[in-house]
Formats: structure tokens, sequence, C-alpha cells
């Protein structure tokens, strides 16, 4: 394992950043933090988490797909696809690694394969940084996600273990990352690591809700879950904002429009939201009329619908945001509870 000083850690940015495009969580003028290019004087943030997560880098808010030009019965279609040069994200969280392994399921693990995505996901290295304060938001244990990065995790774990930064390789991205970055880094002792990722895993277990109970969520109970009557209750106050999709790091549900420019059409896939009214609207309706369904679609695929699909894994990697984000706190551990709660499941 190697490692270097807290203090030093600007000059592993430095050496990095004038090699291949960096980017760091920074804190932001509203107080929290984001995800911005390195440049000379960046600092990175001691916050937990990133206001939206990382999976933007993979799968943005918006892309330019195809361009289309008409010139009487001749179309001209326009690629704007270009190389993208690698480039290093550091300080991803262990529930945003995890999230882009859902978002794998969908756009590289099926057939047709995202070929945007892939291209993305193909040039950029992922360093996870372990939590070592971990909030009374976070839930990834309950997904049996290690916020202590005890398991490999991303192309690099990194801990902040005392005064130093460790790092260990797990993927051959990971190995390159290492090479590169080897004139700052000095091998170190493992010991200092075990440590801290006993004092988190400590941390974890004491957090209100490491430990929800998913064992109704196997399965074997969806049509109960979905005929309950707790959705009326829990749905009631959702606005519809959409803004626990936008901040979720596993949503990955998007539109596609054209636009017609000066210089023919122009396609863009945009993230979209189901707990929009218009979400999947077709011609004939909108299939789900009321909030009380777009609310249930939104947490039955989370908990139900995708792990149904891929092997057990969950959707929902337990990272808090949309306990944090909700402006009237409806969030998944309330569902997650009114469903244990229950006496018609």
């Amino acid at each position: 394992m190697l490692s270097i000083s807290k203090d030093k850690i600007d000059s592993l940015f430095e050496l990095i950043g004038s090699k291949q495009p960096l980017y760091l969580p920074v804190d932001n003028n509203s107080g929290n933090a984001d995800f911005q290019k390195w440049e000379k004087g960046t600092k990175l943030s001691s916050a937990l988490k990133t206001v939206r997560s990382a999976k933007d880098f993979f799968f943005p808010k918006t892309e330019h797909m195809v361009s289309y030009q008409m010139n009487g019965q001749e179309v001209k279609v326009e690629d704007p696809r270009k190389d993208i040069e690698d480039f290093v994200i550091f300080g991803v969280r262990a529930c945003d690694a995890k999230g882009f392994e859902c978002i794998d399921g969908v756009y590289l693990n099926m057939n047709p394969v995202d070929s945007y995505y892939k291209n993305r996901r193909d040039h950029g290295t992922v360093i996870t940084l372990a939590c070592n304060e971990p909030a009374k938001t976070c839930l990834c244990s309950t997904y049996n996600i290690d916020a202590s990065l005890a398991s490999p995790s991303g192309d690099v774990s990194c801990w902040l273990a005392g005064d130093k930064y460790f790092f260990q390789a797990n993927t051959e991205k990971g190995k390159a990352f290492i090479s590169a970055a080897s004139s700052v880094l000095s091998e170190a002792d493992e010991k200092a690591v075990e440590e801290t990722k006993k004092d988190i895993s400590a941390k974890i277990e004491k957090l209100p809700f490491a430990h929800l109970d998913l064992s109704k969520f196997q399965g074997k109970d969806m049509l109960k879950i979905f005929n309950s009557k707790i959705w009326d209750k829990v749905s009631e106050a959702c606005v519809g904002c959409g803004t626990c999709t936008y901040v979720c790091p596993t949503c990955m549900c998007f539109d596609v429009r054209d636009f017609k420019t000066n210089n023919g059409i122009r396609q863009i896939r945009c993230w979209d939201s189901c707990m929009f009214n218009d979400f999947t609207q077709m011609a004939a309706e909108n299939p789900r009329h009321t909030q009380k369904e777009r609310s249930r679609q939104r947490f039955m695929h989370k908990l139900m619908y995708y792990p149904m699909a891929h092997d057990g894994m969950f959707s929902c990697v337990g990272c808090g945001r949309c306990l944090e984000s909700c402006p009237v706190n409806m969030n998944v551990v309330k569902v997650i509870k009114a469903i244990n709660e229950s006496d018609d499941i």
C-alpha cells in the first residue's frame, strides 16, 4: 500500500492534473460541495458528499446525441461524439461507486449497450474515499455497502488515516494511476488503515438507519406491496418536484428531444424523473395519472423491480441525499418503515 502526507495531497493533485483532467469535491458558494475540475489552487472539500453524485461524469444531465441536416431529399446525419480523453475522479464515496454498478447493469450489461455511457466509463478512473465521518442520514450498510472500503471499490481505494492518505489499486486503470503518481507516493504500513476501517465501521453501527429490515423486499411480496394501502399515506405530501431523482446516484431515466436550429435538427438526451406528471406520456395518455402512482413507481423500482431483475441488487445505495433534499421529507426510509409496519403485507 502507498501513501502521501495529508499536507502534501496538493502535490498529488498537481501531478495528476497536469497529465489529464482531474475532478475533486470542492466547496461551493452555498456551503456545500460539488465536483469541480482541478486547477492550481483548488482545495479538496472536507464535506462527506457532494450535492449531486459523481454519476454526472458518465451520465450527464444533458447530452447531444445526434444532429440532422436536410437538403431537399438528402438527409445528412452528424455524430457529435468525439474521442474522450482519460480523466480521474477523486473522492467518490462507496455509495456513489455502487451507484455506478447499478447504472452499468442497465447501460452496459444489457443489449443494446449504451455507447455514450460506455465511452465515458472506459475513460474514467474512479478513486473512492472512505467515509471517516458518516452522517446520520446514511443508510449504506442497510444494503451491505461498506463505507470503510473494507472490500475493493472503484479503480483505486483511498483512506485518510491519521495524517496520511493511503492508496490501493483495484483494477488495471487503478494500477496505471498509482504508476503515474509513484513519484509522490511512498510505501506505507497498512496498520493505520485497518484501525481506520474499524473506527468507521463502529460509527456506522451507531447510525439510526444502519440496519433497516429489507426482508419484505425479496420479490415474493411484490404484488402485496404494490397494492398496499401505505401508498396513499406516504405519497400524500409529494409535490412532484423531482429533486429526489436528480440527486440520486442510481436514477437513470431520460427523455430525448429534438430542437430545430439554424443548422438543422439537434437531438438531445436529458435527465427525466418518474415523479413528473408527463413522464413517459404517450399520445393517448399518461400511464400514471396520480402522484400516488408516480411515487409508488419510484420506490417499487428502487426496492423491488430492479433487485428482482438484477440478482438482488437494490437500486438504492443508501447515500441519504433524498432524506436531506426532499422539501416535504418524503424518502426511502419512510417507505421501508411504512411497508414493514403495514398490516396488509
